[in-house]
């Protein structure tokens, strides 16, 4: 679908040979055509633009459905906020408020420390005497040691608290797992935007491969599209006259039906020539040689040319 046929090639350079005038050549229009696809598989959930439809930059051409990875994106996100709020409470340092807080704990340990080691040594004393159980000083032994357990872990709180180089590792390796989640969640999201594809240029629909409902392979055309701007004119030249024909040389098409001339600019001279059929390079056979040229036509006019339009090109309008 990309290229015209080779008998229609052919034919175009055998009538190229004998141009109906010393300027005026015979060619036709062909069409660079674009595959629209999904890098992705999946189900065609909606056909947007069919055979025949117009296309501006952007529109909608087609979408596959795309339910899984909308729920891989939706978790995705979530990541990415559980770890932007684990490294906000990482990063973020302690309110004064909080830090006298802490402060109070260890004073308050500290008494409970003083009371339990006094009510220790009262009972220890008075089990001396054998005035008390043993059970009683082993159990103001216990709260003297766990007092000052409790004491220990609060002014280790406090430490931590105040010690703000001590969470550095913590805080870069929690701004490391952000990024991560960040980017698998960009990952995610990308898969479910190029579920849906769009024209990349003005256009023409020229041909879809599938219907909504069919499954998709990755990489799979579901449509061609026709650009306006690789819309091209092909035509033929024969040896005599090659020379006056290069890049930037200003050309008119015409063809049958169209209101007036199409205005296109030579940006290729193929550089070897062609011939059917065989000939000896002789001066008499030369004239059946011809080289191919190829011009852009001007994008207002572009859409104008049907790709297989036999054209006649000339250098005046």
């Amino acid at each position: 679908m990309r290229r015209l046929t080779l008998l229609l090639a052919c034919t175009v350079a055998l009538s190229a040979c004998h141009p109906t005038t010393d300027t005026s050549w015979q060619g036709y229009a062909e069409g660079d055509y674009l595959s629209l696809a999904a890098p992705a598989a999946g189900y065609l959930a909606s056909l947007d633009a069919d055979r025949g439809r117009r296309l501006a930059p952007g529109d909608l051409a087609f979408t596959l459905a795309s339910d899984p990875d909308v729920e891989a994106a939706t978790g995705a996100d979530a990541r990415v906020a559980s770890a932007h709020q684990h490294l906000h409470n990482l990063a973020t340092p302690h309110r004064r408020s909080e830090i006298a807080a802490l402060e109070a704990n260890v004073r308050a340990a500290e008494a409970s420390a003083v009371l339990a080691e006094a009510e220790y040594h009262r009972n220890e004393t008075l089990a001396a005497r054998h005035l008390v159980a043993q059970e009683a000083l082993d159990e103001a032994r216990s709260r003297r040691d766990a007092a000052t357990a409790s004491l220990a872990a609060a002014h280790a709180t406090l430490a931590t608290a105040q010690e703000a180089l001590g969470r550095t590792a913590e805080v870069e390796g929690a701004r490391s797992d952000l990024a991560a989640a960040e980017a698998d969640a960009a990952e995610k999201h990308w898969a479910v935007d190029r579920k849906r594809v769009y024209a990349p240029a003005p256009g023409e629909i020229a041909d879809v491969y599938y219907r909504p409902g069919e499954w998709v392979p990755a990489g799979a055309p579901v449509a061609s599209l026709l650009p306006d701007g690789r819309r091209r004119i092909r035509f033929f030249v024969p040896e005599t006259a090659v020379a006056r024909v290069t890049p930037g040389t200003r050309v008119w098409a015409r063809c049958d039906g169209c209101a007036r001339s199409i205005a296109a600019t030579v940006d290729f001279v193929a550089a070897t020539a062609e011939y059917t059929p065989p000939v000896i390079y002789s001066r008499d056979t030369r004239t059946r040689l011809v080289f191919r040229i190829e011009a852009a036509p001007a994008p207002h006019e572009a859409d104008a040319l049907r790709p297989g339009l036999p054209l006649d090109v000339s250098l005046t309008p």
